[in-house]
């Protein structure tokens, strides 16, 4: 599966008020979601040593979809396929990189 063919699929799921004219919604859950994915990672370190057991990975793995979901849904509020996000991103990232900023601060570095 690609990312478009992904980020059509999860809009078939998407349920939410205002659908097509609110960013605020899904930036809200992505929030959410990617403190989640935190908040499992945070208890590995604090009651499994740093070790990350296969259960731990796929409850992970279940998180991060749904970090994927959301950002699936901003991106289509806001007009953006996920194909054109990631690639933009990589763009970003292969730019700083030639350039020696990948570490450091601000977007436009």
């Amino acid at each position: 599966m690609d990312l478009n063919q992904y980020q059509a699929a999860a809009r078939e799921t998407a349920l939410y008020p205002r659908m097509g004219s609110n960013p605020i919604y899904p930036t809200l859950g992505l929030t959410g979601e990617a403190g989640e994915v935190a908040d499992k990672v945070k208890k590995v370190i604090r009651d499994k040593e740093g070790v990350f057991d296969d259960s731990t990975k796929q409850a992970i793995k279940l998180e991060l979809g749904d970090v994927l979901w959301y950002i699936a849904q901003l991106s289509t509020e806001l007009g953006f396929d996920l194909d054109s996000v990631a690639k933009a991103n990589l763009q970003k990232l292969s730019s700083r990189s030639k350039r020696g900023k990948i570490s450091g601060n601000g977007d436009h570095r």
